[in-house]
């Protein structure tokens, strides 16, 4: 191997390295101050108890509530961002003439630039006002607004992922489908999305991975009342709201009030790693099940 190549192939291993080791200062920075954390409050009441007051003089340490306000909002996300990502998708990768769809699909990836400050102003003074028309028991501070316009923003990662996921599937079975007397429809239906339904299952979680640790617009327009409920209509509190809410630096450094942060953080790590690695999973599994 000549010597550019040599250094050339260093560099790419150096690199490489670099993303494990920022990983894992990342876990040990969470990991150590985690387990200050635990050697004063049971790792046991911190996954059972439904009260998340820190903050307060009657101390509960109860992660339920915050883990409840962020499953609701990815929830909301998901439902709302699911059906339209993926009818753009068969759209595009069925219906729209090339032309059209190699033009629009860069348009509807503006949607992932755009600030998430922005997306959560948008949300607490267009969307939640919107929603309190039809629903005038809504708070102005909601699981609902904020879900909805996560939603949008995951948009253009499920149905950017999930057209890939279509593009890739064999041009014969399409045209055996067609050759069996099988409409455009059922075509898209019946043979497009069970063949590649392993990319978009990843498109799915990988969009859930984006919306549990999604983090102003939730801030904004989500309030920051942890409550451990399955309302949308009122305000809630996720992991990285309260993340926020202890790093804007009114808790002294160092306490455990303080450590709290480390803990909601590396459960939030678990989380996202669980499902990044799930969506691994299932494209390994299944990538090479229609070649």
């Amino acid at each position: 191997m000549k010597i550019p190549e040599k250094f050339i192939v260093a560099l790419l291993a150096l690199c490489a390295g670099l993303t494990i080791l920022v990983t894992a200062g990342v876990l040990y920075t969470l990991a150590s101050e985690a387990i200050r954390f635990f050697s004063e409050v049971s790792i046991v009441d911190f996954f059972t108890d439904t009260q998340w007051t820190p903050l307060f003089t009657e101390k509960h340490f109860g992660i339920l509530p915050l883990l409840s306000g962020t499953l609701l909002t990815s929830f909301i996300a998901i439902f709302f961002a699911l059906p339209i990502g993926l009818t753009i998708a068969i759209y595009l990768n069925e219906y729209a003439p090339r032309s059209f769809a190699f033009r629009i699909k860069p348009v509807l990836e503006i949607l992932a630039a755009v600030p998430t400050v922005v997306y959560g102003y948008f949300a607490l003074t267009v969307v939640t006002p919107f929603l309190q028309g039809f629903i005038p028991s809504l708070s102005g501070f909601n699981a609902l607004g904020a879900g909805f316009v996560m939603g949008i923003m995951i948009i253009p990662l499920i149905s950017s992922m999930s057209q890939d996921a279509l593009y890739a599937v064999p041009k014969a079975m399409r045209e055996a489908s067609y050759g069996l007397g099988a409409t455009r429809f059922q075509t898209a239906f019946s043979v497009l999305l069970p063949a590649a339904s392993s990319g978009i299952i990843v498109s799915v979680i990988l969009a859930i991975s984006r919306a549990v640790g999604e983090t102003m617009i939730v801030a904004i327009a989500a309030g920051m009342q942890p409550s451990l409920t399955a309302n949308p209509l009122v305000p809630v509190q996720t992991i990285t709201t309260y993340i926020v809410q202890i790093s804007m630096g009114d808790v002294p450094h160092g306490s455990l009030e303080y450590r709290t942060i480390f803990a909601a953080g590396i459960s939030l790590f678990v989380l996202t790693f669980a499902l990044n690695n799930i969506s691994f999973w299932f494209k390994k599994k299944y990538q090479q099940k229609y070649e």
